[in-house]
């Protein structure tokens, strides 16, 4: 699992995968840990996880400054997990993106984010003002019939956690959208072709840490972790 650049947060995220399974063991990769991207290749899978905004260069942008953007970003990292998703691709294993995974994995494969979503409805303004002060911000979505993740939440219709200021914009042509929220802003991704592909879910919000929501064994957070696991195991 890719660190997200805090403790606690990157805490959420081991204790929601591991939970009471002793057979899940997880190796972090860090661009400041002596760029250890070599160890993704003891992994038998990859979890890309959040944090600071990818650099726009990486969605082929210019514009480097817009509203709410990070006081500087962390091209570092940018980097090192762009090295790692695809050694995941040539290695053929299960990824998990969440919330920053899900933008960085749509970029490296030829997508690109809106910058910021300040002002374009009432839901994700209340997100920006919101993520500010690091509260999630709760909203619906629409899970579209026939995806993997339809089948992973087991509904069409859900409740998520949110905590972002960007999205998706052009969706990459490898890649399909799985899910929107209610003012139509992507939600979340997975491979358009399934067949001879290993899993690759992507998901905006953060399952992780549903349990601030009691929404811990709920499809959108349990489904999508014991999915991840089974195909793993599998």
């Amino acid at each position: 699992m890719t660190y997200t650049g805090s403790e606690d947060k990157h805490n959420n995220y081991v204790r929601w995968l591991k939970q009471n399974d002793k057979s899940v063991d997880i190796i972090t990769l860090s661009a400041e840990t002596k760029e250890n991207k070599g160890s993704i290749e003891d992994c038998e899978a990859l979890v890309m996880s959040g944090g600071i905004d990818v650099h726009p260069g990486y969605y082929n942008s210019n514009n480097v400054v817009y509203p709410n953007m990070p006081q500087q970003f962390y091209e570092k990292r940018d980097a090192f997990e762009k090295a790692v998703f695809e050694a995941s691709l040539r290695q053929a294993i299960p990824v998990l993106g969440i919330c920053r995974g899900l933008q960085l994995i749509n970029c490296i494969l030829g997508g690109s984010l809106q910058q910021d979503l300040a002002g374009r409805n009432s839901i994700h303004k209340a997100i920006v003002n919101e993520n500010k002060e690091q509260f999630d911000k709760a909203h619906a979505l629409h899970i579209s019939n026939g995806t993997l993740l339809a089948e992973t939440a087991g509904a069409k219709r859900a409740v998520v956690n949110s905590a972002h200021h960007q999205c998706a914009d052009k969706i990459a042509d490898d890649l399909m959208v799985n899910c929107l929220s209610d003012d139509n802003v992507v939600e979340g991704l997975e491979w358009k072709n399934k067949q001879g592909k290993p899993l690759l879910l992507c998901v905006q919000w953060h399952p992780e840490r549903m349990f601030q929501f009691q929404l811990e064994s709920a499809g959108i957070s349990a489904g999508i972790r014991n999915k991840f696991i089974d195909a793993i195991k599998k």
